[in-house]
């Protein structure tokens, strides 16, 4: 894909509503509004499935060292009452984004085809975007095992891992 965002390039911004952590039961944000900040955001697929559920958990368990780095948001295109189903039972400590319409995985390029037991259809990669403080890209995870993303996320935050 000629457009595909890769490090060097300005994060698209975005509005969205933020559920959990310091959102509680939701609130508008927008990606400009942490300018000066790094962000963290990783896309999966669907609130409570098997690797979305470990890739969630295993982000919860390093919450303390991974809040220190970075502001993190989950992004998916499930409802905020989805979302907040799925902070609850897992206690999860972030927020997550409600992306019902799909503007925000569009812009990211990670609304994709794919294809599970042999039929194709159209969902989110699991892809993780690391944007620096200047709102440029710094680091692209795709296609991640969920049980291997927070260790990659942390070696890049920690300026250990380049891509």
């Amino acid at each position: 894909m000629a457009n595909e965002l890769e490090p060097g390039k300005k994060a698209p911004d975005f509005h969205a509503t933020a559920v959990g952590g310091d959102y509680g039961e939701g609130r508008e944000i927008a990606l400009s509004d942490f300018r000066g900040t790094p962000v963290v955001l990783y896309f999966y697929p669907k609130d409570d499935t098997p690797g979305c559920t470990v890739q969630a958990c295993g982000i919860r368990d390093a919450w303390s060292d991974l809040q220190k780095r970075a502001r993190l948001f989950g992004v998916s295109a499930d409802a905020v009452s989805r979302h907040r189903k799925f902070i609850d039972k897992f206690q999860l400590p972030f927020p997550l984004l409600s992306d019902e319409d799909r503007k925000i995985v569009m812009a990211y390029g990670v609304w994709v085809e794919k294809t599970f037991m042999g039929r194709k259809h159209m969902g989110i990669e699991r892809t993780t975007f690391v944007i620096g403080a200047d709102g440029r890209i710094s680091a692209v995870l795709r296609k991640v095992k969920p049980a291997d993303h927070v260790t990659l996320l942390l070696e890049v935050l920690a300026g250990k891992l380049r891509n």
